[in-house]
């Protein structure tokens, strides 16, 4: 795993050490994705610079090392991930006449640009990757990032000036930066807790979205995509999978099994990480029993029990005999990770979850330099509540007239949330809901909403980011444009594919690819594995959701190894007590940052709206603790980033 970056540009003709003086302080300001070693490669009559920190896993010589260039001399690679398919490429690549001088996956993949093409490369290959390719002669640039958005890519055009990297950091120290804030990007991340792909927290700085090919030649930008997720839910939709509960189950085990072996190839140690659910269990016991020896599977837990799940990840390491390290971690440690948010994120992330990612990344490290995980388990299996909502909510859009829906919804806004929380107060505490007053305006929101629109309204922090930045033209994602819910069908597939699109390449794999390279650990997603994805998005509703449970075929999966007493209980999430925090331990941090004068200093947020809610936080009113976390985490960045 790595750290790419690099330009092309305005720099033609001023000679390789102007070029390498300027890639390599945008390569250094990553030394925690690339520990081991840094290389710079420049074109000067091109104007072109390709930067690399390489943290070496596969192939540790010297003939792993990058920038790299291919054999004919004609490509040039700065590359940032894992080929899975590694050696069945080689061999075809060399039965085609092309040779190798070391055993890299880095070497495979330039070789097979040269030999098939860039974009025929990204679409044989089975893994996790960002990166960049020179050629020398077409003098095109070209940028490619992996289909479920595992490995981060950003890039900028300014006038002439192109600059790309696997962080916002190495952007920002180049002498040609120039952005600004965009008000867009913060109403959104206001909504989500993260800032939709393409967009960044800057004005003309981009996410380059996943499954997508850029080429940069005489000053244009042009993209296509090698692998369409929307395309792959429609094949999928139409060409479902017809097998039987029991030969689906088989057939689940032997692609996630595959993927998982194909993630267990290393040249320095490997481990998992466990917090005894569902996904990690499953991901860790297929782990197991393809090796010869007790791997290493690592947990934190907190003093806080309704946190803490290291209990349930002790037993299924102790059923499935891993080597086990846990470390109990204290609110004081787990706070004294806040502070370096700001710059393990680049730009503002409100996700909570990443204080014990961090903590978690920083314990396995010590031990091992790579780790798989069960992430995307919920994603592709249909694992969140929201999905057991989804399919009611498009039977009543199908059944119930929209006119009927909207006035139901306008009927249901007639009182305040203050008032329905006062007129349903009588009921008894066993049967009313939490913040009924919210909750009648979230249902008047849903019913008056299209699918795609429902969704977003389900997820969001805020319903209405416009009132907190005022002026601003929320940024949408791309799940908001293009025909995604003619090719889902279903309302569950729909919602999977808006997750796969957004939430996932966004929010989870955004938090665990700082998380742990910020710690220089490598992670491994084998349930992410394209071709898993592919054939799951075809499973019938009945393997995805069923006894009104999400996963079902994982877990009768995970079931097969691993007792079901050990795994079922409900979901806890990966969370820390932020809410109490905020009244208690953090509170002079946050009022630092809430204050009238923090606030008010440029007019970018309604002062008023927040005062007002963090004061019915702090005085217990209400949990806020969601939507307040985005303002700090904004507010924060703001301050480290002089923005």
């Amino acid at each position: 795993m790595c750290g790419i970056c690099g330009f092309a540009g305005p720099l033609a003709g001023a000679g390789a050490q102007s070029l390498d003086a300027a890639v390599a302080p945008m390569a250094d300001t990553m030394v925690h994705r690339g520990p081991d070693a840094s290389g710079t490669w420049t074109d000067d009559s091109a104007g072109v610079a390709l930067g690399h920190r390489r943290l070496s896993i596969i192939d540790l010589s010297e003939a792993g090392s990058q920038p790299m260039v291919s054999g004919c001399g004609r490509y040039v690679l700065a590359y940032n991930g894992e080929i899975y398919n590694a050696d069945e490429l080689r061999a075809e690549l060399e039965a085609q006449g092309r040779s190798f001088r070391g055993h890299s996956d880095t070497e495979v993949l330039l070789e097979a640009c040269a030999q098939w093409g860039v974009e025929a490369a990204a679409s044989r290959s089975i893994g996790m990757f960002a990166f960049a390719v020179w050629d020398r002669e077409a003098r095109r640039l070209w940028l490619v990032r992996d289909r479920l958005g595992i490995k981060p890519l950003y890039w900028a055009q300014f006038g002439n000036l192109f600059l790309f990297g696997s962080e916002l950091k190495a952007l920002r120290a180049h002498p040609g930066w120039t952005p600004k804030l965009d008000r867009g990007a913060v109403a959104a991340f206001m909504r989500h807790g993260y800032i939709p792909a393409p967009h960044t927290i800057y004005q003309g700085v981009q996410k380059l979205e996943p499954g997508t090919c850029l080429s940069f030649e005489g000053g244009k930008v042009i993209t296509s995509a090698f692998w369409s997720l929307a395309h792959a839910v429609e094949h999928a939709r139409i060409n479902p999978v017809t097998a039987s509960p029991g030969e689906a189950l088989d057939e689940a085990e032997r692609l996630l099994a595959d993927a998982v072996t194909r993630r267990m190839v290393a040249d320095v140690p490997l481990g998992a990480f466990l917090s005894g659910g569902i996904d990690s269990s499953t991901v860790t016991a297929l782990m197991q029993a393809h090796s010869e020896r007790p791997i290493r599977t690592f947990s934190i837990g907190f003093e806080e029990s309704a946190y803490d799940e290291s209990a349930h990840a002790a037993a299924v390491a102790k059923h499935l005999g891993t080597d086990h390290t846990e470390l109990r971690v204290t609110p004081a440690e787990a706070r004294e990770v806040i502070p370096k948010l700001p710059e393990i994120y680049d730009e503002p992330f409100g996700d909570s979850s990443q204080i014990p990612t961090t903590l978690l990344s920083q314990l396995t490290r010590k031990h091992v330099t790579v780790a798989l995980s069960g992430d995307g388990g919920d994603e592709v299996f249909a694992g969140y509540p929201r999905y057991l909502l989804a399919r009611p909510f498009a039977q009543l859009n199908k059944h119930m007239p929209a006119p009927l829906r909207r006035a139901f919804g306008a009927m249901l806004k007639t009182a305040s949330p203050a008032q329905w929380d006062t007129l349903l107060s009588v009921l008894p505490d066993r049967i009313r809901p939490a913040k009924p007053g919210a909750r009648a305006h979230k249902l008047a929101h849903l019913l008056q909403a299209s699918e795609p629109e429902a969704y977003r309204l389900l997820v969001s922090h805020w319903d209405e980011p416009k009132e907190l930045v005022p002026c601003a033209e929320e940024a949408l994602g791309a799940a908001w444009s293009g025909d995604l819910p003619q090719r889902c069908g279903d309302g569950v597939l729909l919602t999977q594919a808006i997750d796969l699109l957004t939430y996932l390449p966004d929010d989870i794999l955004t938090k665990v690819d700082r998380a742990s390279m910020a710690a220089s650990l490598e992670v491994r997603v084998p349930i992410l594995d394209h071709r898993l994805v592919e054939w799951a998005m075809g499973l019938p509703l009945s393997m995805r959701l069923r006894d009104g449970k999400g996963k079902w075929l994982l877990r009768q999966l995970a079931y097969r190894h691993v007792p079901e007493h050990l795994l079922d209980r409900p979901k806890m999430g990966f969370g820390v007590p932020v809410g109490s925090w905020l009244r208690g331990p953090l509170r002079e941090w946050a009022e630092d940052l809430l204050s009238e004068h923090a606030l008010e200093e440029d007019g970018l947020l309604n002062v008023t709206l927040i005062r007002t809610i963090w004061s019915a936080h702090l005085a217990g009113e209400a949990d806020w603790h969601g939507p307040l976390w985005n303002v700090l985490q904004l507010q924060a960045w703001r301050r480290a980033a002089e923005i």
